[in-house]
């Protein structure tokens, strides 16, 4: 094939530092609008980005010349810079890990109905509870001790 293409959906969840509730809710949505841009501007297209004040949820579409790792480290880097900048005044900072989970063409719909349902969604299980079950759903070996930090 001449050509490389690609079409990969993934559905990024990552944390405040020690998921701290410090997404708050009078500049949240501009923090959703400033991750969309960030993803957007490094070539992968922004479907849908929410969250509640410890945590985010992104779904998007990884660019075929970028790795996942790049696009969330460039992601929280510029996203933490804006909250640094207008909101926190240096001392705001992201859990260093990231959940990174693919997604199904047939199954789009079902991420951005569950992004745009978080605080409902969190009125019953917490970002600890939804993220085991995630790993669990998705047969990921993890260590509680390196996943919540």
């Amino acid at each position: 094939m001449p050509q490389s293409l690609a079409k990969l959906y993934v559905h990024a969840v990552f944390s405040t530092k020690n998921r701290e509730p410090l997404l708050l809710e009078p500049w949240r949505e501009d923090l959703f609008q400033v991750l969309g841009g960030i993803v957007n501007n490094i070539g992968c297209p922004s479907l849908l980005v929410g969250g509640v004040a410890d945590h985010v949820h992104m779904l998007f579409r990884l660019s075929r010349t970028i790795t996942l790792a790049d696009a969330m480290n460039r992601l929280k880097t510029n996203a933490s810079a804006w909250v640094n900048r207008l909101h926190a005044n240096g001392s705001f900072r992201w859990q260093h890990g990231y959940g990174a989970f693919s997604v199904g063409r047939s199954e789009v719909e079902v991420v951005r109905e569950y992004i745009r349902r978080q605080p409902e969604h969190h009125s019953g299980e917490t970002f600890q509870e939804e993220l085991r079950r995630w790993f669990q759903d998705y047969e990921i070996e993890w260590d509680e001790k390196y996943v919540w930090d």
